[in-house]
């Protein structure tokens, strides 16, 4: 514990289910109403749950409470509304609650600057791989969501093969330009927000790399709900980096070797069907066709 750092604390929905939670957690506290998700999950995290009685009656004070405790720590708190959407990370300045962004966000927010200079730099051409490895298990006429679908680039491929395509971004910029270019897009965050569906497959080319293992797990299993086909591509290699290439501004990269990779597919109800590898400027990708276990 490093006493002269404050907590971090993870706030969560008070109904939250199968939370991955990306870093060392030294305790979970819920509200009353909130002590049976609070007490799985702590079980899932190895660690104590604290039922504090009076979380949402004196929400401020047993906040400041609980981060008092856990100075350079990370602790996970069920059940709170600040007014933040959640899940949520927040510390105390001293002024009061502030939302600290994740690494996430930030790679969101470079592309919500930049995008024109993103189109321009990025390559000209599809993922024709992955399309081909969707072409191989998927008929034409099938719906895919797509995620993260950028400038749109492979949803114009997919659609010349004939593939029905649902265009969606995270980021407004993107979706804005799709739209502008004639073609209907969604805003949707691939971490945060319901994948409707039923889809046919799920398709997300350089997208997964944004995401931590938390995040990764968590649209895993978002997407094995909505659809039993799933074509991915991500970046091969170790750890994690932030670049400012290309845009001029940081995007933060999570790194996968195949092991661990085969690994979380299986975990969040995934059977690898095809894993092939692709050479770039940058480095070596995955391109990988999964089926739903």
């Amino acid at each position: 514990m490093n006493l002269m750092c404050p907590a971090r604390i993870l706030l969560l929905p008070g109904d939250v289910q199968d939370a991955e939670v990306g870093e060392r957690v030294a305790q979970v506290y819920a509200g009353p109403f909130e002590a049976a998700a609070g007490s799985s999950l702590a079980e899932h995290l190895g660690v104590r749950l604290t039922v504090v009685p009076e979380l949402t009656q004196r929400p401020d004070a047993e906040l400041q409470a609980i981060a008092d405790l856990h100075r350079g720590e990370t602790v996970v708190v069920l059940g709170l509304d600040l007014g933040l959407k959640l899940p949520a990370v927040v510390e105390h300045t001293g002024d009061g609650w502030i939302r600290i962004a994740s690494d996430n966000e930030v790679t969101l927010a470079a592309y919500e600057q930049a995008p024109d200079k993103f189109r321009d730099t990025i390559p000209k051409d599809p993922n024709n791989a992955l399309i081909d490895l969707l072409a191989g298990r998927v008929a034409p006429g099938a719906q895919v969501l797509e995620l993260g679908s950028g400038t749109g680039r492979d949803a114009l491929e997919l659609e010349r093969r004939g593939y029905r395509v649902r265009r969606t971004d995270a980021t407004q910029a993107f979706v804005d330009m799709m739209r502008a270019d004639g073609y209907a897009a969604d805003r949707l965050n691939a971490i945060t927000d319901d994948y409707g569906g039923p889809y046919d497959a799920v398709y997300a080319s350089a997208v997964f790399l944004h995401f931590d293992r938390a995040e990764l797990t968590a649209v895993l299993r978002k997407s094995a709900r909505c659809a039993p086909v799933l074509a991915f591509a991500t970046r091969e290699g170790k750890g994690e980096e932030w670049s400012n290439r290309h845009l001029d501004l940081p995007r933060h990269f999570v790194l996968w070797q195949e092991d661990p990779l085969r690994e979380l597919l299986t975990a969040t109800g995934w059977a690898v069907d095809e894993l092939t590898r692709t050479d770039s400027k940058i480095g070596s990708w995955f391109q990988i066709l999964a089926s739903r276990s």
